[in-house]
């Protein structure tokens, strides 16, 4: 018979690979029916909190239950046998801790600053609460799958390694970089640090595996008290003593290690130990909520996208209106990754503190392709709407199309209007019918005293969809002669040029 621990790395190494191969399948050529949001559907506290920010449960994120329910039975298995950063973290922990069997037993013994991840995480539910959706900055999921998008695959096509049919590029891509290698290295100090210490996931499966009924159990008669359990414990949850099983990731590793047998996976017999209660402090809860509730609303009122929108912030085809869209997004880079114009990019703080990391049109960048629907197809939450194409392009006279934003000329820039130079690129790759881009024939004398006979660009406000395609075509490189701002966008009833 296999031994445990050799059946719970078949399932990791699977898990792993599967969460890779997903990532993979997220673009415009290979995305074809695949369930590529899986781990994103899966996370009970995507699910969790975008229900109190949004008051809705997306249908895709009902998936969760079948972490849920296993977990309030078996215990916090998804951290060693599921969750890809676990699994990362765990991998790197045994790579970087060269350590003798006494290290071992001390590293890997239960430590107060654990309690941190649950201090997060009620930071999160009580924003969550308040509108303000901030999950995805700590959630193991959208952490990973956004470092791997924004960072690694840039990072592999720089490399020239074929994973993508064009260069990729993300703004400020460096920056989550950097805080996932944090992640990684920080391995170096502690077994799974970011599992122990930072997870909120991880806590809120903690919580639900405290009346687990199959749980770690000690026979305190057959126990030696000689500490072998303890070198390859993935959580710190004391299997030695008094377990903790709000930190136990059910990983076995201690069943294998105990030679005299003292240790099973089950339910509860006559000579097993006693369990510790789970370890916070309630008066530092209570000081977070409070905390976490008075910062709430002074975070709403740094949002000035919703009364003077910033022109910046143009968002994907079926994106919610903002309020709502914040409300939703885990920023989980699932839509950038799809996007085949790499035109989607995590934004900065052009929508306030609430919209770091979520998805932005930067144009010069790329564009949003006129038959694309891709990312509200990948959207785990609902924050970007499914979309069909018909409904994207309209069908006049009776469906308009959607709109993105409204593209403006900078005629001091603009060839044929500043420098009498012909061109007329912006017009010809505007996808709409008709186009919203025309213009004017004009004659005039060169300084040569030459006729010149130009075509001096317009745009037409009421048929222009925002896609940007014309910005980024432009031919003046380092600030486009065209360029598209959020007004007139069909999310918004406020942000509007033309009453």
């Amino acid at each position: 018979m296999p031994r445990l621990r050799t059946i719970r790395r078949i399932y990791a190494v699977f898990f792993v690979s599967l969460f890779f191969v997903l990532i993979f399948l997220s673009s415009f050529k290979n995305l074809k029916g695949y369930d590529t949001d899986l781990f994103l559907e899966l996370d009970p506290l995507t699910a969790l909190t975008t229900l109190l920010s949004s008051g809705v449960l997306f249908k895709g994120l009902a998936l969760s239950l079948l972490i849920i329910v296993p977990t309030l039975f078996f215990g916090r298995f998804f951290c060693s046998w599921i969750c890809p950063l676990g699994i990362m973290n765990q991998g790197l922990s045994r790579f970087f801790t060269g350590l003798r069997l006494s290290q071992k037993q001390n590293i890997n013994q239960y430590r107060t600053i654990y309690r941190l991840k649950y201090y997060i995480l009620t930071i999160m539910v009580i924003l969550s609460g308040f509108g303000i959706l901030q999950t995805g900055l700590f959630d193991p999921i959208a952490l990973i799958t956004r470092s791997v998008v924004v960072s690694l695959f840039p990072a592999l096509g720089q490399s020239h390694i074929p994973i993508s049919d064009k260069a990729i590029f993300f703004q400020g891509g460096v920056f989550i970089a950097l805080l996932f290698l944090a992640v990684m290295l920080a391995n170096r100090f502690m077994t799974r640090y970011w599992c122990r210490v930072l997870c909120p996931l991880g806590a809120l499966l903690g919580l639900m595996a405290l009346r687990a009924p199959f749980r770690i159990r000690r026979d305190v008669e057959k126990c030696t008290d000689c500490g072998r359990c303890l070198r390859d414990c993935q959580g710190g949850c004391d299997p030695d003593g008094a377990l903790r099983i709000s930190e136990c990731h059910v990983c076995m590793n201690c069943v294998e290690a105990c030679p005299d047998g003292a240790l099973h996976y089950g339910v509860s017999k006559p000579d097993s130990a006693l369990q510790q209660p789970l370890d916070i402090n309630r008066r530092r809860v209570l000081e977070i909520s409070v905390s976490a509730g008075i910062f709430a609303p002074m975070a709403h009122s740094s949002i000035t996208h919703v009364s003077h929108p910033d022109s910046r912030v143009i968002r994907p085809p079926g994106s919610l209106p903002e309020a709502d869209f914040l409300g939703h997004c885990i920023k989980c880079a699932a839509c950038m990754k799809v996007c085949p114009t790499n035109v989607l990019q995590p934004a900065l703080f052009e929508s306030g503190l609430e919209g770091l990391w979520t998805p932005i049109l930067v144009n010069r960048v790329g564009y949003c392709e006129h038959h694309c629907v891709l990312c509200g197809q990948v959207c785990p939450t609902g924050a970007i709407r499914p979309i069909t194409i018909d409904e994207k392009v309209g069908k006049p006279p009776k469906q308009a199309p959607i709109k993105l934003g409204t593209a403006f000329f900078d005629r001091g820039r603009c060839l044929p209007w500043a420098m009498d130079v012909p061109c007329i690129v912006c017009e010809e790759v505007c996808p709409t019918t008709p186009k919203a881009i025309w213009y004017h024939k004009v004659e005039k004398v060169g300084r040569d005293g030459r006729l010149i006979v130009l075509k001096q660009p317009v745009v037409e406000p009421s048929r222009c969809i925002g896609c940007g395609i014309c910005e980024n075509k432009c031919p003046v490189q380092d600030k486009a002669a065209i360029r598209v701002t959020s007004v007139g966008e069909s999310r918004s009833k406020q942000n509007k040029m033309i009453l």
